[in-house]
């Protein structure tokens, strides 16, 4: 046990000197910092004002089209060939053409001198539309109040009853968001430092250092000892990002504040919901207590996070003695794909699969998914959110424990014969004998 421990302390302390660890622990947070700065920073810069000459043949929507900060509405008494000849001689960005028998065709076009962004073409086939549809009605002796009294919006809840009685209501949206980012957290954790694993055994392996370390050690204890310590060393990378990148956003988030960007600019910057925000401005200061304390509670915390940390140590412990041993069976990076692929798929599958266990948490594939080891640390954290049985989830944890164990069983025995093979190309028939040569 004193072995691997050292082994664990070489691995840890080895990596988080080396330069390219300082860097990407630094650099990471200043990434995300910096794209979310990107993101406040281009919302904040204003859009360059549409300048639109309208030509409208059927008289219908004269003055009618309301101007905005960002497009402006222009009516022409002059026909659309006119128009499009003196285009290049006005400042005038877009024409917007509105055919005369534009009840019928339902159709309408735009010229442009540059491409126009998404948001005017929106914004204009909206405010047409509208304009469209109340001018249908007054023709058909309905009026717009009526039309809107009659419009439906349900609010549909979900609450789940236990056993006991006790009822509970979730927000599925709010489950999917976290589900899904817990998953792919540990995805990418996974294929990032289950590959340095890999490519440690095998950097080892040809400089010949590994035969003067096993007559130390057993392969067993230098296979754990470097799995364990890349694994710490991965958390440490992991838990600085969040650290940093938390510390980098608020500080973000203050600028922004101090340099007076008030609530009305950031409210037509990011296009929010006006009614909702007036809505929940006027709350009470419980009420909107209230709303956050739901937001947050639709999920078991304590359970989430508890079950994050193992998944993310126990999915990365299983892939990484896996890969410790396909590392020791090749001689070169570029000799590890036969071996990878099947290693990969269920990962993969697991991850293209997480779309189908969240639109149905209780389904029979969803139940088998997490708790088959190789796939369960995505599909568990997948399910958890939208509540998980304990019993599926002690049975989950059992198996990938289970699965570690038979893992490192497996690979150990490979590992053992394959870290000092040199000069031979593996096979699938040559792993298999190995995990029965006695020691």
């Amino acid at each position: 046990m004193n072995k691997i421990l050292l082994i664990i302390q070489r691995e840890y302390l080895t990596r988080v000197k080396k330069k390219s660890f300082i860097v990407m622990t630094i650099l990471g947070p200043i990434l995300m910092v910096g794209l979310v700065f990107a993101q406040f920073w281009i919302k904040m810069i204003p859009e360059e004002k549409q300048k639109i000459m309208v030509v409208d043949e059927s008289q219908l929507f004269i003055n009618k089209l309301e101007s905005t900060a960002n497009q402006s509405f222009t009516y022409s008494k002059n026909n659309l060939s006119f128009e499009q000849g003196n285009f290049y001689g006005t400042d005038y960005n877009v024409i917007l053409y509105i055919p005369a028998n534009i009840i019928d065709s339902q159709k309408i076009q735009i010229f442009y001198k540059k491409q126009p962004g998404l948001g005017m073409q929106d914004y204009i086939n909206t405010i047409v539309s509208k304009k469209l549809e109340e001018m249908k009605l007054l023709a058909s002796g309905i009026k717009l109040n009526q039309l809107e009294s009659i419009k439906t919006k349900l609010n549909l809840t979900t609450t789940k009853i236990e056993k006991s009685g006790n009822l509970e209501t979730k927000d599925n949206e709010v489950s999917m968001a976290l589900g899904f980012i817990a998953g792919i957290l540990i995805y990418i954790f996974i294929f990032l430092y289950g590959a340095q694993v890999m490519r440690g055994v095998i950097e080892e392996k040809t400089s010949r250092i590994v035969e003067v370390i096993i007559s130390s050690v057993k392969p067993f204890e230098l296979m754990m000892g470097k799995v364990v310590g890349i694994a710490m060393v991965g958390l440490t990378q992991f838990l600085l990002w969040i650290l940093l990148s938390a510390v980098g956003t608020s500080l973000v988030g203050n600028y922004f504040i101090k340099n007076n960007v008030n609530a009305n600019h950031m409210e037509e910057t990011f296009k929010t919901n006006v009614p909702q925000k007036a809505a929940f401005k006027e709350m009470s200061g419980d009420k909107k207590a209230e709303i956050m304390d739901s937001f947050f509670n639709q999920v078991n915390m304590p359970v989430m996070l508890f079950s994050f940390l193992f998944y993310f140590l126990g999915g990365y412990l299983l892939y990484g003695a896996l890969f410790a041993a396909v590392g020791s069976a090749v001689d070169n990076e570029a000799d590890t794909q036969q071996f990878m692929l099947p290693l990969t798929i269920p990962l993969i599958l697991s991850f293209t699969l997480a779309q189908n266990v969240m639109t149905n948490p209780e389904s029979s594939l969803a139940f088998w998914l997490s708790i088959f080891p190789l796939t369960s640390p995505v599909i568990m954290m997948v399910r958890i959110p939208f509540g998980v049985p304990y019993i599926d989830l002690i049975l989950s944890m059992l198996t990938l424990v289970a699965g570690f164990v038979g893992a490192t069983w497996v690979s150990a025995k490979i590992y053992r014969t394959g870290i000092l093979m040199y000069g031979k190309k593996s096979s699938y028939k040559e792993l298999w004998k190995w995990l029965f040569y006695k020691a």
